[in-house]
C-alpha cells in the first residue's frame, strides 16, 4: 500500500492529529479530510495547497498560534515542536550573537507592528537571510504582510504534510 492509500485509510482521529501538526488551523485539516479519498500524492498536495489558500485571516492566526518565534526553540515533545526545531536548526547554527540579538529585536518590532509572530519558511535559510527578510517585512503594510504570512504558513504546512506522507 502506498502512502496515499494509507493516508486515505487512517482513522479520522489519527488524521486530525497528523494534520494539526502540519497546520494548527482546524479548517485546513477539515478541508483535506473532507476530500478523501485521494487518487495520488499530487492530488492530495493540490487539495492541501488549495485549503491553505482558502484560509481566512482568523484561520491563519489560528495556524500561527502553534509557531514559536524565529530563533526560539520550540518546547515540547509534539511532532509539530520537533519539526519546528528541525526547520530552524540550520539557521540557528549559522547565527552569531549579534545576529541573534538583532533577530530578537526584529521579532519584537514585528510583533509590536503586526500583533503576531514573524512567520517565515525557515528551512534552508541562514539567520542572516531570516533577519534580512524580517527587516524587509517590517516595511510592509498590514495587507501586504497578511498575504505573505498566509503564504509562509501554506509553505510550512505543505512541507510538513510531505513529511507525514513520507512517514506512512
Amino acid at each position: 500500500m502506498d502512502a496515499v492509500e494509507v493516508f486515505n485509510s487512517l482513522p479520522a482521529a489519527r488524521l486530525e492529529h497528523d494534520l494539526q501538526a502540519c497546520c494548527a488551523a482546524p479548517a485546513w485539516g477539515a478541508a483535506i479530510t473532507a476530500k478523501r479519498p485521494y487518487e495520488s500524492r499530487a492530488d492530495l498536495l493540490a487539495a492541501a495547497d488549495a485549503a491553505a489558500r482558502a484560509l481566512s485571516w482568523a484561520e491563519v492566526l489560528a495556524g500561527l498560534s502553534a509557531h514559536p518565534r524565529i530563533g526560539e526553540r520550540a518546547a515540547g515533545e509534539s511532532q509539530e515542536a520537533a519539526w519546528s526545531r528541525r526547520e530552524q536548526s540550520a539557521a540557528a547554527r549559522s547565527a552569531d550573537e549579534a545576529t541573534r540579538a538583532a533577530l530578537i529585536e526584529a521579532n519584537r518590532a514585528y510583533e509590536e507592528k503586526f500583533g503576531h509572530v514573524f512567520l517565515i519558511f525557515a528551512s534552508g535559510r541562514t539567520q542572516d537571510e531570516i533577519l534580512a527578510a524580517a527587516r524587509e517585512r517590517l516595511t510592509h503594510d498590514e495587507t501586504t504582510e497578511r498575504a505573505i504570512v498566509a503564504d509562509q504558513l501554506r509553505l510550512i504546512a505543505l512541507l510538513r504534510l510531505e513529511r507525514v506522507l513520507d512517514a506512512l
